[in-house]
């Protein structure tokens, strides 16, 4: 009897005092300060993860869509500007965006040094980890645009240049609290101050590059795709795959913190509208490309989705789901035209990367008034005018000057057998019998 008696009191008291828990977690939703300090930097670890696992995505993309004889300088290209963002941002990268005085333009040439407290809401070392790796996309974007024919050493150089000082000042402008801020200028997670950022100054530097050699005929049209055919559409697939996971640490993370039950709804809504953003985006292109050109271009859908999810990174948080399907689709239309247009310019962009990520970029900062009423047209014209215009303008100077001095191309023979033959000395594609 008294075994019944304990195995039927013993769940009941159990049931009571989780009854009493939950009212009590109901009548008080409140953390404590160092609750909410852990939760904060967990959310910054690891949507920072998703977000340095795009450097994977990257490198994928681009390797798959240049040539079989280029792959191997992608690799050294993407693993190289990672590296060199990480230094250059702890270097002097951190404390140019977040050292700045408020309303001000430029922050210190200092490194970065850890000074943690709980009253700040988070391991200041977590927050520098999520804004590198921001950093190290906005260079990623400059490398494809540019392959197959810039120097590998130049192109570090430049890298070191853009994560180190170019990048971080523009970016303190808004996010450092910096002259953009203090107008109103709304850029959620990045569509204009990353994305636009390193498509301004890849459209710099392949303006100074030029095409690739036989990329355009003497009318000015694009050559036959053959002898400039990607060599791995599965690489490029994978690679936006990845791209998109990493995009929920991308728009997810800039909420900025997660130590209340507010905080993780909006992560979950800026999660499911960055998906159907980057689905839409999809769609979009698909459809646009089987109406001008009868078929189906799964590159344009593949890059179409870059466009969706650059387009809804400047406000993935405020649109109804519907509206981020529109946002995004809009951004892969304007990939489609985009590429159309460059092709017309005779700008040889081998990955895309300018219309997915400046043009689209653009259109998705412009949008953000249209969710959110707290930003106005004219505020984030202005912003879109003075990054993308001060970027481009300072790029394509460092650009010209290392182009009239070490040179930034590759010899016509060099070119001609392969960057992986003249600048790592390794073929990533080898025929053995």
């Amino acid at each position: 009897m008294i075994k019944f008696l304990n195995k039927l009191v013993s769940p009941a008291i159990s049931l009571f005092f989780l009854l009493n828990m939950s009212n009590t977690a109901n009548a008080d939703t409140t953390v404590s300060a160092e609750v909410s300090f852990i939760f904060n930097t967990f959310l910054f670890l690891i949507c920072g993860f998703l977000v340095m696992f795009m450097a994977a995505g990257f490198a994928m993309l681009e390797s798959g869509m240049v040539t079989s004889k280029s792959v191997s300088v992608i690799c050294a290209k993407n693993i190289g500007l990672f590296s060199i963002s990480a230094i250059m941002f702890w270097l002097f990268g951190y404390n140019l965006a977040y050292g700045i005085p408020e309303g001000g333009y430029i922050g210190k040439f200092l490194p970065w040094s850890d000074s943690s407290k709980i009253g700040t809401g988070y391991a200041d070392g977590s927050d520098w980890y999520f804004q590198m790796v921001f950093c190290a996309t906005t260079v990623s974007i400059v490398s494809g645009t540019m392959a197959e024919r810039v120097k590998l050493w130049p192109f570090f150089l430049f890298a070191a240049i853009l994560s180190g000082i170019l990048y971080p000042i523009v970016m303190g402008w808004q996010w450092g609290g910096g002259w953009l801020a203090a107008r109103g200028f709304s850029d959620f997670a990045g569509s204009t101050l990353v994305h636009s950022t390193g498509g301004a100054a890849a459209l710099a530097g392949v303006l100074l590059l030029g095409p690739r050699l036989g990329r355009f005929t003497k009318s000015g049209s694009p050559a036959p795709l053959k002898p400039f055919a990607a060599s791995s559409i599965p690489l490029v697939t994978l690679g936006v795959f990845v791209l998109w996971l990493g995009w929920f640490g991308f728009n997810g993370g800039s909420q900025l913190a997660m130590g209340t039950a507010t905080d993780a709804i909006a992560v979950s809504k800026i999660f499911i509208n960055t998906l159907l953003a980057g689905a839409g985006g999809v769609m979009a292109a698909g459809i646009v490309t089987r109406l001008i050109l009868k078929k189906t271009d799964v590159i344009q859908m593949l890059n179409g989705c870059i466009g969706g999810l650059v387009a809804i990174t400047a406000e993935p948080l405020m649109p109804t789901p519907f509206a981020s399907i529109i946002i995004g689709g809009i951004g892969g239309v304007i990939v489609v035209y985009g590429t159309k247009l460059l092709f017309s310019l005779k700008i040889d962009d081998v990955v895309g990367a300018i219309p997915a990520h400046l043009f689209a970029g653009i259109w998705g900062t412009l949008a953000v008034p249209i969710s959110n009423p707290a930003a106005n047209f004219g505020t984030q014209l202005l912003g879109i005018v003075a990054i993308n215009v001060s970027v481009f303008i300072v790029s394509f100077v460092i650009w010209a000057i290392m182009k009239n001095t070490i040179g930034i191309r590759l010899s016509r023979e060099g070119e001609t057998k392969g960057t992986d033959v003249t600048e790592t000395g390794v073929i990533a594609y080898a025929i053995r019998d």
